[in-house]
């Protein structure tokens, strides 16, 4: 006898009625019934048309040849000033210079820019804000000061990196700015080494100044080598820059405090783009960017005078987190937790910056310990960039800017979103929201074929998600674990990989696609918790086992996978368990249970679902 599945979760068209009737009622009882009908957080941004996600549903800060780092602080009258560096040519050519905007309601819109360094044969590059305590706006940027346009008997040579570390200020929120002032930016050995023997020096920063005790202080590399080669990470620190309105009296520090800058020569030779936040307990974190297919977190102890040998940083569960040669931007947020924007992917060169990741990090035993990965801003286009991101935080709500070198956006992202995030090392619930169906092994005792009544094909528009337990007792690579039709005669198999994974089929006509978890997690003896998620926002395919989000580890660049079918409009029908092979001396292998969730699940609820398993 063939068993009916329940269905748990309404359909939209069953969301719609209430939802008009509640109008009726009034605002009040709307918004009390919305809560009562939809209920889950992710259930409701998902189902939403337009995936907050993608890039493209962002508000335009500005559009240019080249616009970059969009860095923004909130003024004291709740208004929001953003700089960034633009040019009309591409990045790096002639006429690159700074300006600001303001938005006076919350990123939808913005003023025209206005020039902080107008445009000319010197550039001005990668401004940097920072707001005092009594309201006075400080950019910090670079600047070819010494006029370099030639090395040697190279003409016309790249120079937004070369020249003077400088500052401006606006008293008048950003209406405004002061002339520029230069940072005296102590010669040391990188500088003594570079191509001009320090007569020049090569510079840039990406990190936004961040309060630290009393004061401020920032980010910046050094470049040994024209162009972008042997980098290391250096501070200006300025403890009475919120007190002290006359610039000629600020008290800056260059730390650290020896000859040679923040570095891991054994990560290669790039350690650039440092950026940091203070610690709750008062240490110093930084991380930056390097070419090992890893990011590189070190800790001062002693205000940035002296650091920690940079490492890549890690998971909770010890896996490295991944990064290519891209802005690995950290955040402190106003609750005292921390975020992380990434690209989780072990690639060495300027590529595979899309989608960006976020991870949340929560300070533990003096150190900062990262959740595992979600998906945060994506671009229908896999080769499109984006990156150099800011976090915008105001009356307990987040926004992100990014750029894709052309068009700087700003990003609302939902409430909870962020929380849910943080909750990851002690989530251990099973997600109710987007439940379609679920059985355990006594179920497919009586039969191996359930039927899932037919629902609308909106039920799996976002995407969809198994999540399954398995016992095995041979893991020979080909055997079916279970099989889901859809109305359409699409198939999607579940079944065991090569060197011990999981590997999902897609079978779209005569289009096959193919995706497996990392090699190793999947043994022959005891229970695994797996799940694969389909994402059809940025067409990206995830599988968590016991816990891990597959990264790739050592095996290979991603741990994920774009898929090309159109999968929107699936409709599952049925589910067909396979038969597994018996061991030599042990029963069949079986499939514990199985749940279907008509979206894809976020990484932190399969994680509260496989640590829920294992109580």
């Amino acid at each position: 006898m063939k068993q009916i599945i329940k269905i748990n979760q309404p359909t939209k068209s069953c969301f719609f009625y209430p939802l008009i009737c509640a109008l009726k009622m009034g605002t009040g009882r709307a918004i009390l019934i919305l809560l009562l009908i939809q209920t889950g957080f992710v259930n409701t941004i998902l189902a939403q048309p337009k995936d907050w996600r993608d890039a493209k549903n962002g508000t335009s800060i500005y559009t240019n040849g080249y616009c970059d780092q969009p860095y923004v602080v909130v003024l004291e009258n709740g208004k929001w000033l953003c700089v960034f560096t633009t040019n009309e040519g591409h990045e790096g050519s002639g006429g690159q210079h700074i300006v600001s905007c303001l938005s006076d309601d919350q990123g939808k819109t913005w003023t025209e820019p206005v020039r902080i360094e107008e445009p000319g044969k010197e550039s001005a590059s990668w401004a940097m804000p920072y707001l005092t305590d009594y309201g006075r706006v400080y950019v910090f940027y670079d600047y070819n000061g010494d006029k370099i346009h030639d090395l040697g008997t190279r003409k016309n040579i790249r120079e937004d990196m070369l020249g003077w570390y400088c500052y401006k200020y606006s008293d008048d929120k950003g209406k405004t700015w002061s002339e520029r002032y230069r940072l005296d930016v102590r010669t040391t050995n990188v500088d003594l080494n570079n191509d001009w023997a320090a007569k020049v020096q090569i510079l840039w920063g990406i990190g936004k100044p961040v309060d630290v005790d009393e004061g401020m202080m920032f980010a910046f590399t050094k470049i040994g080598k024209y162009m972008l080669d042997n980098s290391e990470g250096w501070f200006f620190r300025c403890d009475n820059i919120n007190t002290e309105r006359d610039v000629t009296k600020l008290k800056w520090q260059n730390l650290p405090e020896s000859q040679d800058g923040l570095k891991n020569t054994d990560l290669g030779p790039i350690n650039a783009e440092q950026n940091i936040f203070q610690m709750n307990d008062g240490s110093i974190y930084c991380m930056h960017r390097t070419v090992s297919g890893f990011p590189a977190e070190s800790y001062s102890y002693d205000g940035g005078r002296t650091w920690t040998l940079p490492v890549p940083p890690k998971y909770v569960n010890g896996l490295e987190l991944k990064n290519p040669r891209a802005c690995p931007r950290i955040w402190k947020c106003k609750n005292g937790k921390y975020l992380f924007w990434y690209h989780n992917n072990g690639g060495k060169d300027f590529n595979s910056r899309n989608p960006a990741w976020v991870s949340g990090g929560v300070e533990m035993d003096g150190k900062i310990i990262w959740s595992q990965p979600e998906i945060l801003i994506y671009e229908d286009q896999p080769d499109i960039r984006m990156s150099y991101p800011d976090l915008i935080e105001q009356n307990g709500k987040y926004w992100i800017t990014e750029t894709n070198k052309e068009n700087a956006r700003c990003h609302p992202v939902p409430d909870g979103f962020f929380d849910i995030i943080w909750s990851q090392l002690e989530r251990n619930a099973v997600t109710e929201g987007g439940l379609v169906a679920q059985w355990n092994e006594k179920n497919h005792k009586t039969s191996r074929t359930f039927k899932i009544p037919q629902t609308e094909k909106k039920q799996y528009q976002s995407g969809f998600t198994f999540d399954f337990k398995i016992s095995l007792t041979d893991i020979q690579s080909g055997q079916v674990l279970f099989a889901a039709k859809t109305q359409d005669n699409k198939d999607v198999i579940l079944q065991t990989g090569e060197y011990g994974s999981v590997e999902i089929i897609i079978e779209n006509g005569n289009n096959v696609e193919k995706w497996n978890s990392d090699p190793g997690l999947i043994n022959a003896y005891g229970e695994h918790c797996v799940a694969v998620s389909v994402d059809n926002g940025p067409k990206i395919i995830q599988f968590v086992v016991d816990g891990t989000v597959c990264n790739g580890r050592d095996f290979r660049q991603f741990g994920w996978t774009r898929f090309k079918s159109n999968l929107e409009n699936i409709s599952f029908k049925e589910i067909e368990v396979g038969d597994l092979n018996s061991g030599q001396i042990r029963p069949k292998g079986t499939l514990k249970n199985l749940r279907i969730y008509g979206r894809p699940l976020m990484n932190t609820e399969i994680i509260g679902n496989h640590r829920n398993a294992e109580q």
